[in-house]
């Protein structure tokens, strides 16, 4: 389906991948609702950085409110749902929040998009539903493991989105990125840490486990990823990944960064940064096959391009004082 002339509304807009989610849409001529999540400074999160946020429509609200999802949902006609809590730490400390929020807030969305007769459902997963790799690359066949909350509530919010499709013929498809990263990233991600430690200048470097492997994406190839998605009639019905196809160690990716910033920094390893023994995810290596297939997606940008463009945004000074190199950030 083209989504040109749709409108099309962005649970979680205000987060990270959403804001530049908005901003690639606005770009390429789409008209955009934002969701931002309520708060009483009337603050948008990240949308406040977009440059061109006065081309979108910004509402303020929560999804664990069915009725707000229904007034929300009803002049959309694509929806992509990104708005979840997503912090692997903080899933340890309050778990019920996130079966709130990410299951809860999915049924309210799915619900409302069903009534309001929605096109097509964008759901945002997560390759931490994979768990560590029982095989590599993973593809969408891969066993699900719920080695956190977190984890295991994205697992039932797939579920939830799922469930609509074969019981309603809600046209959903889920998206499943992989690690996505880039400017305006959260602080608790391991590159905003890196970075971050480093351009302020610290001498050594406090990070967790340092052995895990990663597939990064570049989060405006991600954006990519989403917008084909939606535009693609065959997407419908299938869960699919997002990602490079390719792996690197958490301790390999400190060192790249560590050149590109001509930095002469140590590592140290911090143990209250690193997960519980059976929580951590060993090992996530992206099959992209299904997506290349259905979509034709393909990465534009390597991992050095994206990390010079990350290094660069997260060293201007206004960008780097909102991120509290000397807290961990659970």
């Amino acid at each position: 389906m083209s989504i040109t002339n749709k409108k099309v509304l962005i649970t979680g807009a205000d987060g990270f991948i959403g804001s530049h989610l908005a901003e690639a849409l606005v770009k390429a001529g789409y008209s955009v609702k934002a969701l931002s999540y309520y708060n009483s400074f009337n603050y948008w999160g990240w949308l406040e950085q977009v440059d061109c946020k006065n081309e979108i429509e910004i509402v303020s609200g929560d999804i664990r409110d069915p009725e707000l999802c229904r007034k929300l949902t009803k002049d959309a006609d694509v929806i992509y749902h990104l708005a979840a809590l997503i912090a692997i730490p903080y899933s340890y400390v309050a778990p019920d929040s996130y079966i709130e929020t990410n299951v809860k807030g999915t049924l309210n969305l799915c619900q409302a998009a069903l009534e309001n007769k929605i096109e097509k459902f964008i759901h945002t997963s997560t390759s931490e539903v994979y768990g560590t790799a029982r095989y590599v690359p993973i593809d969408e066949n891969h066993p699900l493991q719920p080695q956190s909350p977190y984890s295991a509530s994205k697992i039932g919010a797939d579920a939830i989105a799922m469930s609509f499709y074969h019981s309603f013929n809600l046209p959903v498809a889920i998206l499943r990125p992989f690690n996505t990263y880039g400017p305006r990233q959260s602080a608790k991600a391991i590159i905003p840490t890196i970075i971050t430690q480093i351009a302020t200048g610290k001498k050594k470097i406090n990070i967790g486990n340092v052995t895990p492997t990663r597939d990064l994406t570049f989060v405006k190839d991600t954006c990519r990823g989403f917008i084909q998605v939606a535009e693609s009639d065959l997407t419908i019905g299938k869960v699919i990944n997002l990602g490079s196809n390719s792996e690197i160690s958490i301790g390999d990716l400190f060192n790249k960064i560590k050149v590109l910033m001509n930095s002469d920094v140590e590592l140290k390893i911090e143990n209250k940064r690193t997960r519980p023994e059976k929580s951590e995810v060993f090992r996530l290596w992206c099959d992209n096959t299904k997506i290349k297939e259905l979509t034709g997606f393909q990465p534009e940008y390597t991992l050095e391009e994206g990390l010079k463009e990350t290094i660069a945004w997260f060293c201007e000074k206004d960008n780097l004082k909102g991120y509290k190199t000397n807290i961990y950030n659970i």
